[in-house]
């Protein structure tokens, strides 16, 4: 070993902290808007420090399976009773050889980079008192503290048809082989205010270990220190202005695994780095979006998500709609929104809506253009989980205005978080039918989102159906009682 040196030379702070894993025994803590008691981790905090929550988007506000421990659609940071960040300590020039003894004592945090067979680049991380830190992966080992797994694949073709990404939550169950790495990323969090979180590429494994093989991207910074990319990459989207006052979307850049900023990649897997981008950072804001290459999380702070609809809140919006007696023009039957937790099945008193225009109906099984073909889907039938529209429900001429286009179920969305105001749920994303506020729509319809190694496309943030139509939304049209 012949190159030592202290932590300040090794990474400018605060580029770069990491941490051991998670204590087993401190459970996780709960999620939510911090209602829960958290007395049993903060004995004598009535209400512990909240980082901020992370939610996976095309989850309408639970897994299919359920939110189970650390396998869940939405979890909240909260301050650590004892911190257990990490920073980099000391580097060392090694034979590779030499790499598996180094990186055998399992009580010492490290990444390793290989930079050929008979060279290696091996950097040991010490505790550090001032942060806590959050792993994030597809492996269900101890020390992930949120287990993330594949969200369906989009659809985003066939005549406005978009599939949905697990709606109201596909469980993550794959089908194909997952693109998202066991320990994908790592964020850290000041202890102190102003609470600043972090993230940064990979994250350590049960031997408190980050390991850059040969083929990863990873390279010799301009002061001599190492930094690379992990397999399918962690990118990051900042909001342009303020998430919630301004909505509009940031640049996609991709995060080092010392958190520094860059441009995409040719493609996701590529070995040439993008270039470094020196005036952004790796900090997290209210509304930055963290993308695993088979989930997109949301990053809210507990300021951005005091303006956000709590599930009581938007039971009170579903009630109050209800209440409004909605009709359909045709049948004259009232209509009414199922409850928040009815997600599975098409009610009977559900409305419909004809995307292209937003006039609201009850259901009805006519309308269908020939040339469209389609058969029709029964009540209660082919409503996939979360409420996206049934797969055959094919194109309908709207009895009100004589437009074509899809005939979907509306589904109030339940995920207060993915909300960007409290406002009246007005509008309904197209195709899928998820209504909120006309902000909410209006904001993430701008979002692209990333698809595959290179594609980008606006969906749902609900249940992750791409957007169709000129706008990705609609205004939705009710009538009201005759009486």
């Amino acid at each position: 070993m012949v190159l030592e040196g202290s932590s300040e030379a090794l990474c400018p702070p605060p580029s770069l902290e990491l941490r051991p894993s998670c204590n087993k025994s401190q459970p996780s803590p709960p999620l939510g808007s911090g209602s829960q008691p958290h007395d049993a981790l903060f004995p004598g905090d009535k209400e512990p420090i909240k980082y901020g929550e992370l939610i996976v988007l095309g989850h309408n506000g639970s897994l299919a399976s359920g939110d189970k421990g650390r396998r869940r659609s939405r979890l909240a940071l909260y301050k650590r009773p004892k911190a257990n960040g990490v920073k980099p300590d000391v580097i060392h020039n090694v034979s590779t050889p030499l790499v598996s003894k180094a990186l055998s004592n399992k009580s010492q945090h490290s990444i390793s980079y290989t930079l050929s067979r008979s060279h290696s680049v091996i950097v040991e991380y010490t505790h550090d008192p001032n942060t806590d830190m959050f792993q994030i992966g597809r492996s269900t080992e101890s020390m992930i503290d949120f287990v993330v797994t594949d969200t369906a694949g989009s659809g985003g073709g066939g005549g406005g048809q978009g599939q949905s990404q697990g709606g109201a939550g596909g469980d993550g169950g794959q089908s194909a082989q997952s693109t998202i790495s066991r320990y994908a990323c790592r964020i850290m969090c000041e202890r102190s205010a102003p609470y600043t979180a972090r993230i940064y590429a990979a994250g350590f494994d049960s031997s408190k270990n980050i390991f850059l093989g040969e083929r990863a991207a990873k390279w010799r910074t301009s002061d001599g220190l190492m930094d690379g990319l992990t397999t399918n990459g962690v990118l990051v989207m900042h909001p342009a202005g303020e998430f919630v006052s301004e909505p509009a979307p940031g640049v996609w850049r991709e995060i080092s695994v010392c958190g520094n900023v860059f441009a995409l990649r040719e493609t996701r897997s590529a070995q040439q780095r993008g270039k470094l981008v020196e005036n952004e950072s790796n900090m997290l804001q209210d509304g930055s979006l963290i993308d695993l290459c088979g989930a997109t999380l949301l990053w809210r702070t507990p300021d951005g998500l005091r303006r956000t609809p709590t599930l009581k809140q938007l039971e009170s919006l579903r009630q109050e709609l209800n209440a409004a007696r909605p009709q359909c023009p045709v049948g004259f039957n009232t209509l009414a929104f199922p409850s928040l937790a009815q997600r599975a099945t098409v009610d009977k008193k559900q409305p419909w809506v004809y995307m292209n225009c937003g006039h609201v109906h009850g259901y009805h099984n006519w309308g269908f253009r020939k040339e469209k073909g389609a058969g029709s889907s029964a009540i209660g039938g082919g409503a996939g989980a979360g409420g996206t529209a049934p797969a055959s429900t094919g194109d309908r001429e709207c009895p009100m205005c004589r437009r074509v286009g899809p005939y979907v179920p509306l589904w109030l969305g339940c995920e207060g978080g993915l909300y960007l105001d409290a406002g009246p749920p007005t509008h309904a994303f197209c195709p899928c039918g998820h209504v909120c506020s006309e902000k909410t729509v209006q904001g993430w319809s701008q979002i692209p989102l990333p698809h595959g190694t290179h594609a980008f496309h606006a969906a749902c943030p609900f249940c992750g159906t791409w957007l169709t139509g000129e706008h990705g939304h609609v205004k939705l049209i009710f009538q009201g009682p005759v009486d």
